[in-house]
């Protein structure tokens, strides 16, 4: 309970409230004629220029009650009580002030929808005294009271309400960027780094066999030019979805059947032997993606720090219910567990939970390093 009482003590005020516009000015001005009228025209008004007065006057609380809702909220309603209370002692016998005056009732909506939680409890506070002090001066039986008391809380009830489902949005659509923010940087991670590590890799080849084979460095320059524009396929794709009024992207998905021509780009060494067995038709293009994903970021992990590594096996297996994917390299897998678990590994874990499978990755028994991811084809894997 008290953690409760904190959490809303210390709760902010709600972003971006909306600044003046002509609408209250015309609300303002209707609302200035209806009390000088009211005040000068109907009869039988309890201290008629102090009603009037104070009518008119608070109205202008309404300017500033989005930006200053409890310094608004104190105005007004101290105002009314100061008046009740002198009303009380120099004994007028009614409840001073005009109908026109319900416009404040508006003050508490906007306390409850825009004031911070200490804010909320101080202007409650002051509203309830005035409400005492009203129904006090004019009580005519406890069913009135309550009705007054419900009628006179239910815009504070409505503003907390439309706050609530406000924040509900907010933290929504915060959760939504976030996704999109952490599929963007898998889809980076996996893309990218992959395209630009088999560049660098056939760099260095070219580099190294130049002057015992003068050839190999235009077959270098012919790999890194076709992975060069695969990456550059990859980011306008990327950024072409993340423009805001672009048409969707209608171009398929890499899937399993694209995973030998990634293999291929590797190079010769580490050999990468590719194998797909099983039922791999008619697969989700999710789950396609998901595994060509899985698999060109755990051969891009090989290729890297698999020290040693001569052969790259991919598996890919199809069933009923699920895909196997299994890609193992006969490396040293020492370099793997000195190292800390990188981005990679983390989005290929994503990846694969998010359709309700399983990823699990490390050494194997016999050396080397071995990449196992389970995906279900159609719901949750068991």
């Amino acid at each position: 309970m008290g953690t409760a009482v904190q959490s809303l003590w210390a709760e902010p005020r709600a972003p971006q409230p909306p600044t003046r516009v002509w609408r209250d000015w015309v609300l303002v001005a209707a609302l200035v004629t209806t009390a000088a009228l009211e005040g000068i025209l109907r009869e039988e008004v309890v201290w008629r220029p102090v009603a009037l007065v104070l009518a008119v006057a608070l109205v202008f609380t309404l300017l500033w009650r989005r930006t200053h809702p409890l310094l608004m909220v104190a105005v007004a309603f101290s105002s009314i009580i100061a008046v009740d209370v002198a009303g009380f002692v120099g004994g007028a016998g009614e409840a001073v002030g005009l109908y026109t005056m319900v416009y404040v009732l508006v003050l508490p909506y906007a306390l409850f929808r825009w004031g911070a939680g200490r804010e909320v409890a101080i202007g409650l506070a002051i509203i309830l005294v005035a409400y005492v002090l009203g129904i006090v001066g004019d009580y005519n039986g406890l069913g009135e009271a309550v009705i007054a008391c419900t009628f006179g809380l239910f815009p504070a009830a409505l503003g907390a309400s439309v706050r609530y489902w406000g924040t509900s949005r907010l933290r929504e659509m915060d959760q939504v960027r976030l996704r999109e923010r952490e599929q963007l940087a898998r889809e980076l991670h996996d893309t990218v780094a992959h395209h630009v590590s088999a560049i660098v890799i056939r760099a260095q080849a070219g580099r190294v066999v130049a002057a015992a084979h003068p050839d190999a460095p235009l077959e270098a320059l012919r790999v890194i030019e076709d992975e060069a524009s695969l990456t550059l396929d990859e980011m306008r794709t990327m950024v072409s979805a993340l423009r805001e009024g672009d048409e969707p992207d209608l171009s398929p998905q890499r899937g399993v059947a694209d995973i030998a021509r990634m293999a291929h780009s590797v190079g010769a060494t580490p050999r990468v032997d590719v194998d797909l067995s099983g039922d791999l038709d008619d697969l989700r293009p999710s789950v396609g993606a998901a595994i060509y994903r899985i698999a060109q970021e755990s051969i891009t992990n090989a290729v890297r720090h698999a020290r040693h590594a001569t052969r790259i096996v991919v598996c890919v297996a199809g069933d009923d219910d699920r895909v196997r994917l299994t890609v193992r390299d006969d490396g040293d897998a020492s370099s793997f567990a000195r190292s800390s678990p990188g981005y990679g590994l983390v989005g290929m874990t994503e990846r694969a939970m998010l359709l309700g499978g399983t990823l699990e990755a490390g050494p194997s028994p016999d050396g080397g390093w071995t990449v196992n991811a389970v995906l279900p084809r159609v719901g949750s894997a068991r």
